[in-house]
């Protein structure tokens, strides 16, 4: 590469320079302007993440909190809307939200430290560790609450007002659907049997082994499991016709966090801080149909290591999304608390931002 160092006025006095040190400079000033370059494209693609973050928002499109990170570092954390239905406060990054069934990343995580341990193999039958549930669990395995193939009924919810109720549901089932292994089912009886079975291994109630084991060791200072009373900066589920959603049943497992702590728990969970990577290799695995989850949703790999992470979740008007191309080095994460069903085209068109391909704005359908 030739550099004319005539047409910059800085290098006018170089003639001067001792030759070594005049290479030195030429190297700096071109390091400074790649660096300036990058730095322009960055801001260039923050201002169009904005731009598409508050037309989505005047369009009625989004209420809530967005963060993209990028290379390790919060690029963007904004704030669009109100923290509930009366639309008199409004949000900021500081808020949390439900995030629906990225809540169910804990449980299956907690699963693989209670193998990691020695206190349970994926192939063990969940009688097991709860004897006294009826026949049907001595045929289903581990795993097949990990990927919803169990063939467990799912949550009778007209019957249900706490965790007992749950428990004394999975007492009263007399069959299967199906035959673990052969088919896939995504229901809530497999989360919550996930959690009895950690709660039965460790002697703790199952919201504190995730505050303690999963949220303390990944930094995630904001997360708060159900049911929890009196807490502030929860931002609250409503419709477009500005009615809210009512309190959650005192039910243990869902989870509020704010953006950040959602992006800590990435973090923490891709770079093996949490499980190792042969365990987050095995939560990944599904039912061999292209529109069944894992249990970290949608998740890809190469060579058995993970390169996409992509997990939504909706409870009430909550909606979530997060977002992860660990190859690419970005995550993006939207937590809404007003449900419109746009965070898919919203996820997408940022990650076109990113990647610098076109994209199309989302609108109301």
């Amino acid at each position: 590469m030739y550099l004319c160092i005539e047409r910059y006025p800085i290098f006018k006095h170089f003639k001067y320079i001792n030759m070594k040190y005049h290479q030195k400079l030429i190297s700096i000033f071109v390091i400074l302007l790649v660096f300036l370059n990058t730095l322009s494209a960055q801001t260039t693609k923050i201002n169009q993440i904005d731009s598409l973050m508050k037309r989505s928002y005047h369009a009625g499109l989004f209420n809530g909190n967005v963060l993209v990170s990028k290379n390790n570092k919060i690029i963007y954390n904004a704030s669009f809307g109100f923290t509930d239905a009366t639309k008199t406060k409004k949000l900021n990054p500081d808020y949390r939200f439900n995030i629906g069934s990225i809540t169910k990343e804990f449980s299956a995580v907690a699963v693989m430290q209670m193998q990691e341990k020695g206190k349970l193999n994926l192939d063990d039958k969940v009688s097991k560790f709860i004897p006294e549930l009826p026949q049907w669990a001595n045929e289903v395995q581990i795993k097949d609450l990990l990927r919803y193939t169990s063939g467990i009924p799912n949550v009778n919810w007209k019957k249900i007002k706490n965790d007992k109720d749950l428990f004394d549901g999975l007492m009263q089932i007399d069959t299967l659907d199906f035959k673990p292994g052969t088919d896939y089912d995504y229901n809530n009886n497999n989360i919550f049997l996930r959690q009895f079975i950690v709660e039965r291994l460790t002697g703790m109630p199952y919201k504190k082994y995730v505050e303690k084991f999963i949220f303390r060791a990944c930094k995630m200072s904001t997360s708060i499991v159900t049911p929890f009373e009196n807490e502030d900066h929860i931002a609250r589920g409503f419709n477009n016709n500005l009615v809210q959603d009512k309190p959650d049943l005192p039910i243990t497992g869902g989870t509020y966090l704010t953006t950040v702590d959602l992006l800590k728990w990435a973090d923490c969970l891709h770079k093996n801080k949490i499980i190792n990577a042969k365990a987050i290799y095995e939560l990944g695995q599904q039912f061999n149909l292209q529109e069944t989850q894992s249990a970290l949703g949608q998740a890809k790999y190469t060579n058995e290591k993970l390169i996409q992470h992509l997990h939504d979740g909706r409870a009430g008007n909550y909606e979530a999304i997060l977002v992860s191309e660990i190859d690419e080095q970005f995550t993006i994460i939207l937590l809404g608390n007003n449900y419109n069903g746009k965070i898919f085209d919203l996820s997408d068109a940022i990650s076109a931002v990113l990647k610098d391909q076109k994209s199309s704005n989302p609108t109301k359908n």
